[in-house]
């Protein structure tokens, strides 16, 4: 790649009063990805006792969205680089609704597992053309407010999916395949947003697409990367690989059978996680902007997530404790990571770039939901046997200890020369690093 400052020209974008709309369109599009996302540990108790899987098939649910972008992300990556953001949001929508339905359908478990799948290749595709979107329509010094804001929409998906067996109880009085209709209703409104998001976008005036920059992709590119980027890397892959399987997939059953709540309860303890994050999440991306110190961020953030499961397993101490540790630590690193990933790469390769982190941390989401339901079999885990859920909680509080090492060697680096800038405010302009020191 090309040297000087990674991440520079995010400061150059012209300001447009349409950026809002943009952001908009976006936040409602993340809303539904997310809520997706989240359907099935709502009803994992279900599938459990009324549809007959076992600990594994569950975790595989959801494992199956990560595997489509273990192959295909660095490609969606290039497609964004190569096609614009917006374009590839409104594909990457049209096939998360078709997946969702699929879902929704069930039965066989094939089908509901070959949709989680099809979803899958959405939610990451999505996921990543929306950030590089934002970083196309927000100047540098906004750049983490407007990611955050996006980010909290994507919270309230979470939350309500957690909440939907209170919200939405006669759905859930039906059985385990009515919730499931719902998110793919929920994901018809994302596509409609993204096709809002796309003709706004192509109709700008100036061209943000990276398509008169654009070059061929070379995996060369992807291993010229400096190490700042492979730690923050590592930091987006490790707690990726804590966070969701544990939250998205085995915290609600986990407060069912382990601490002895009602679904709906279990649903709302879990929630608190994300409506948090609702709040916060803009709070600590308005900070970053402010006062720098991102790198320093991650570290605070990543090093409650060890805590929580100390929390949960080794104390009496109620879940909502634990709750609120994660909360913290969800509204503080997503806030920070991502536009601090924006800052470290060169804009015309941050869709690849993106490509890179979402494949890795698609192939930890995978082994991780499948070794975490492995455990949980092994161990026997369940309604008879809370006990069997400790060697879980073992594997999840080990494995974020790993993301914080990282995010420790991420904070070291950028307080040296070769730093990004990182731990500098948001309206600073960083010092162009030598032609060596290319993203």
């Amino acid at each position: 790649m090309s040297g000087g400052a990674p991440g520079a020209g995010l400061h150059d974008v012209p300001l447009s009063p349409l950026r809002w709309w943009v952001l908009a369109m976006c936040a409602l599009a993340i809303f539904s990805s997310y809520y997706e996302s989240d359907v099935i540990a709502p009803i994992a108790d279900l599938l459990l006792r009324t549809h007959g899987l076992t600990q594994l098939q569950i975790g595989d649910l959801n494992a199956a969205m990560s595997l489509p972008n273990i192959p295909l992300a660095i490609l969606n990556g290039y497609l964004v680089d190569r096609y614009g953001a917006a374009r590839v949001a409104l594909w990457a929508a049209a096939i998360g609704f078709v997946g969702a339905v699929m879902t929704a359908i069930g039965t066989p478990y094939g089908l509901m597992w070959a949709g989680r799948f099809v979803f899958g290749i959405s939610e990451g595709a999505i996921f990543i053309a929306l950030i590089a979107g934002l970083a196309n329509w927000f100047p540098r010094s906004g750049i983490a407010l407007a990611t955050a804001l996006m980010l909290s929409l994507a919270r309230v998906g979470s939350y309500s999916a957690d909440m939907s067996p209170t919200l939405a109880k006669s759905l859930y009085e039906g059985g385990w395949q009515p919730p499931l209709w719902l998110g793919a209703a929920i994901c018809g409104v994302g596509l409609v947003a993204a096709l809002a998001y796309r003709l706004v976008d192509a109709r700008r005036a100036t061209p943000v697409a990276a398509a008169s920059t654009h070059q061929p992709f070379a995996w060369r590119d992807v291993w010229s990367f400096d190490v700042s980027f492979w730690t923050i890397l590592g930091v987006h892959v490790l707690y990726a690989a804590v966070f969701f399987p544990f939250r998205q997939t085995y915290a609600i059953e986990y407060l069912q059978h382990a601490k002895g709540l009602s679904n709906a309860v279990a649903g709302q303890v879990n929630s608190g996680v994300f409506a948090a994050a609702v709040f916060a999440t803009p709070v600590f991306g308005l900070l970053a902007d402010r006062i720098g110190h991102r790198a320093l961020l991650l570290c605070i953030g990543t090093v409650l997530l060890p805590i929580t499961f100390v929390v949960l397993g080794l104390t009496e101490l109620s879940p909502w404790v634990s709750t609120i540790l994660m909360g913290i630590s969800w509204a503080l690193v997503p806030a920070v990571i991502w536009p601090a990933t924006t800052l470290i790469v060169e804009p015309r390769r941050l869709g690849t770039a993106l490509g890179v982190i979402i494949m890795l941390q698609s192939l930890g989401l995978w082994s991780s939901n499948r070794f975490a339901g492995w455990l949980a079999d092994l161990a026997g885990a369940g309604p008879a046997n809370p006990a069997g859920y400790g060697t879980m909680l073992w594997f999840f509080g080990l494995l974020s200890l790993t993301a914080l090492t990282s995010a420790l060697l991420l904070w070291q680096r950028e307080r040296g020369p070769l730093g990004h800038g990182l731990e500098q405010a948001g309206t600073e302009r960083r010092k162009p690093l030598p032609a060596a020191s290319a993203t």
